[in-house]
């Protein structure tokens, strides 16, 4: 008897037990957790989602929305002082005849007593970054270019008279400079170390003098972003959806640490003056190197290769039949430049520089002008669907020269073009040299693509690897190209360029 009552007893004690230890695990209380995900594809199969960490809620890891606030707050406080608004005037002249068309200056001033020419002062409003202790201040060229008279306001209103140091057009830095004491220069950062879906603060002075030292927050919502503004400038922009907004040019973007990233510079527009939320800002990395070389040598100094050059696009390269749609196509070399020097030929894909694979032409464009001048570079080029190694030493890029490429014109649909062989009465009334080699363009269908690309008097000089002298080497060209595409290299005055046309079935 009482075996079964020590049994029931102990039988009893351990339900109890495990009954306590089952509700701690349901419905004891523990931290909230959140799942981070990331997807794992190493062996080749397809991605799945999965628990990556866990980190309860209350981990001290985890900023609180607090902790960054007070960063912001920080940032603002200590980078807002770097800072400067600028201001820039300049004397426009006008006379009667322009602010009244068809009427003459003297009539005006016998009958109206309207002197025949005026004067209007033209003001316009940016921003720039305080670099030095010694005055030296970063901007865009934009800001200051036409002013006759710049002015800079601190954020304390002290203001001061300010002298162009430098200015870059290719890049659109300039460098001025006031007599000032007690500055407060940014700390420069690392533009390349950049990450999108980083925070970023943009810092300047939107619309008006009155909103000065003007501070917004965003992310990076993209890097080196081309073919944002004309041609003849290099652009790799860092693109944020922090507010800019005409005025902000030549401002601060800086990153979550405070340093300087980038000099806001463009803004993308539907046709009103507001911010869209894409912005665009010149990494600090290029600035570094246009502050140092127009400090240093009153100019910027690029390596030069000494080609024109143009994107590879999906057309393109089925008409080459290559698989590379990254690099960029040789459109023509510079007679004794570095490019013919080295062995270049038109028509070559450069596909990589000094070990970095080659995206676009503004990419490339960077890579070169950044390089080592008269030291020997390595290039990956594709030719003839082969890929070879070249050397080539970089010369200093000729300031007439600096920045000029090449883009493609719009591909075609079908051909829409006569030819003819190129006469002596054609290269005069084209203005073309007699020396020249290829067939002249004489009539392009207005409704056609081909009319998009091409006008009369260009010289096609190539088709595919065939080099075209005559209608002969033209038709004969023609009838060999296989494939959908075919690759044209024309000659328009003092450039050449290829252009893309698809063969109608």
């Amino acid at each position: 008897m009482n075996r079964k009552r020590l049994a029931l007893i102990s039988g009893s004690v351990l339900l109890l037990i495990l009954g306590i230890v089952i509700g701690v695990m349901f419905f004891g209380n523990s931290p909230e957790k959140i799942v981070l995900y990331e997807s794992n594809n190493r062996d080749g199969a397809s991605a799945v989602i999965r628990p990556a960490a866990y980190l309860s809620a209350d981990d001290e890891r985890l900023p609180s929305v607090v902790d960054l606030n007070e960063a912001f707050v920080h940032i603002a406080e200590h980078v807002n002082p770097s800072v400067v608004t600028i201001t820039t005037t300049k004397v426009v002249k006008l006379r009667s005849s322009q602010r009244f068309p068809g009427f003459d200056d003297e009539l005006f001033y016998r009958f109206f007593g309207i002197p025949p020419e005026t004067e209007r002062r033209s003001t316009a409003l940016g921003s720039g970054v305080i670099v030095d202790k010694k005055g030296y201040i970063l901007t865009n060229n934009h800001v200051v270019e036409q002013g006759e008279e710049i002015m800079v306001r601190l954020i304390d209103n002290r203001e001061f008279k300010a002298e162009i140091i430098g200015t870059d057009p290719k890049s659109d830095l300039a460098v001025i400079k006031i007599k000032a004491d007690d500055l407060h220069p940014i700390v420069l950062g690392d533009s390349d170390e950049l990450r999108v879906g980083e925070w970023v603060l943009a810092i300047g002075s939107p619309f008006s003098e009155n909103l000065d030292h003007t501070v917004t927050a965003g992310i990076v919502s993209a890097k080196g972003r081309s073919d944002i503004l004309r041609n003849d400038i290099y652009q790799s922009f860092i693109q944020t959806d922090a507010a800019i907004n005409p005025g902000n040019s030549g401002g601060a973007l800086v990153n979550i640490r405070g340093e300087l990233v980038g000099i806001n510079t463009a803004i993308v527009s539907s046709g009103t003056a507001g911010n869209l939320g894409i912005g665009f800002a010149i990494p600090v990395n290029m600035a570094k190197k246009v502050l140092h070389d127009l400090l240093e040598h009153g100019k910027v100094i690029r390596a030069w290769l000494g080609v024109t050059i143009q994107n590879i696009d999906d057309r393109t390269a089925k008409a080459m039949k290559i698989d590379n749609r990254d690099g960029v196509l040789i459109g023509s070399i510079v007679k004794g430049g570095p490019a013919e020097r080295a062995g270049l030929e038109i028509g070559d894909v450069i596909i990589e520089f000094n070990g970095t694979r080659v995206k676009n032409v503004s990419h490339l464009q960077l890579l070169v002008s950044n390089s080592e001048i008269g030291k020997e570079h390595e290039l990956i080029i594709i030719r003839g669907k082969k890929t070879r190694t070249i050397k080539v030493k970089l010369g200093e890029m000729p300031d007439d020269l600096a920045g000029r490429s090449i883009q493609s014109p719009e591909s075609t649909s079908r051909l829409g073009l006569s030819v003819e062989e190129l006469t002596p009465s054609l290269a005069r009334q084209y203005g073309i040299d007699a020396d020249e080699e290829g067939v002249v363009v004489t009539a392009v269908e207005r409704d056609s693509e081909a009319g998009r690309a091409l006008r009369p008097g260009d010289l096609i000089q190539r088709i595919g690897d065939r080099k075209i002298r005559n209608m002969k080497d033209y038709n004969s060209a023609l009838k060999e190209s296989a494939g959908e595409y075919i690759l044209v290299l024309v000659k328009r005055k003092d450039n050449t360029f290829f252009v893309t046309l698809k063969i109608e079935e």
